[in-house]
């Protein structure tokens, strides 16, 4: 099981780093194939909606299937293929195909792995062993950052891509023969193993939703598309310049993760934990909107901010796992993904109109109606979580 779990890791690995690289070869990506950030934007967009669409599906072949199968197959096949795909790109459709079957490969991976934890360990240690998986996950940000930049410049961009296509198909290999499915749960007391209207008829589970749809979107956006395009306009970074700030990024995710993970038993409650944070980022996105200009360093200190507490996903996600009976885990934790996955994908897409929309000049005029974009979609998440109820069990 350990050895199945690491493989997990290392799928969720890859997984942050194909949300995230974008932002690092966006200039390349202009230069070779003439993909402009409105191109990214929706390339972006849809890998969030491809990986969010399959959670149904996925929570269903969790429950049934197991992880050991659901996962490998979809990682090494969709994962592995689409980002050869990538390295191959000579449109801007190409990439967008590519990301599209990267995200259906990547849609299981963290899923399967709590769907292991929730099966196997007292749901108390829930968010912890949760914040560590994006903890160390979140390594594939950082590998997205400086060292992607580094390689696409040392060795060009297709040939580095390509190499990781391979690893995510020997990834998905690995998966499919050191994973092990936990035991069946028991079903319902009617026989049946529960369906997602069971899920939705949950009530509490109806106000953690929309802070789930808009918590991640805005430093997913951030780091793993918008920071380069704004960096490079405003400030006039370069490749290896935005590498180090999407580095910068993708440490303060980390440390976030882990920070969030057993933050529920340090303070005695879930909900308020994520509601500080929450609230503090969407306060850090109203500062970036009311001085897009500020300085390289106050943005990246006002971005960190927002990556930082950005990352409550484990605490929100173990909110809400803490409703859900033992038969109804993997649909569950499956929706919650969903909107988690699907609000970024969509406020992802939302970001590219609003860049359009906005005025081309100052050139930090677009990027400070992004950041207000964001700040608005989270306070408004933020004022309806605040009637949760909270749980700890």
């Amino acid at each position: 099981m350990k050895l199945g779990i690491a493989m997990l890791v290392l799928g969720y690995v890859l997984s942050q780093f194909y949300r995230a690289f974008l932002a690092v070869l966006a200039p390349a990506l202009g230069r070779d194939i003439g993909a402009g950030p409105d191109d990214l934007a929706l390339s972006s967009g849809l890998w969030f909606l491809s990986f969010a669409l399959m959670q149904l599906p996925v929570g269903w072949a969790l429950d049934t299937l197991g992880p050991r199968r659901t996962a490998s197959w979809l990682l090494g096949l969709a994962g592995g293929g689409g980002a050869l795909i990538f390295a191959l790109a000579q449109a801007p459709w190409h990439v967008h195909l590519s990301m599209v079957l990267v995200g259906m490969g990547c849609s299981p991976v963290l899923m399967a792995a709590y769907y292991i934890f929730g099966r196997i360990y007292p749901a108390a240690v829930f968010a912890t062993l949760a914040g560590a998986i994006i903890g160390f996950g979140s390594l594939g940000n950082i590998a997205g950052a400086w060292p992607l930049a580094w390689a696409a410049e040392t060795f060009g961009w297709r040939e580095t891509v390509a190499l990781l296509g391979l690893l995510t198909l020997a990834n998905g290999l690995a998966m499919l023969f050191l994973i092990q499915d936990p035991p069946a749960a028991e079903t319902a007391g009617d026989g049946g193993r529960g369906s997602l209207m069971d899920v939705l008829r949950i009530p509490a589970i109806w106000l953690i939703l929309p802070l789930l749809l808009v918590n991640y979107a805005p430093i997913a956006a951030l780091r793993g598309l918008w920071a380069g395009p704004y960096y490079e306009a405003v400030f006039g970074a370069d490749t290896l310049v935005i590498g180090h700030v999407t580095l910068v990024l993708a440490f303060a995710m980390v440390l976030g993760a882990f920070a969030y993970g057993p933050a529920d038993r340090i303070f005695g409650t879930r909900k308020w934990v994520v509601l500080t944070g929450n609230l503090i980022g969407a306060a850090a996105l109203l500062a970036l909107w009311a001085m897009p200009a500020s300085g390289f360093w106050s943005s990246l200190a006002m971005l960190s901010v927002v990556a930082f507490l950005g990352v409550s996903y484990p605490l929100i996600m173990a909110h809400g796992r803490s409703f859900f009976p033992p038969h109804l885990l993997g649909r569950g934790v499956t929706l919650l993904n969903m909107f988690s996955i699907g609000g970024v994908g969509l406020f992802q897409v939302a970001s590219r109109r609003v860049y359009e929309a906005a005025p081309a000049s100052p050139p930090e005029a677009a990027y400070a109606a992004i950041f207000l974009f964001f700040g608005v979609m989270l306070l408004a998440g933020c004022a309806l979580y605040a009637f949760s109820r909270d749980r700890l069990d």
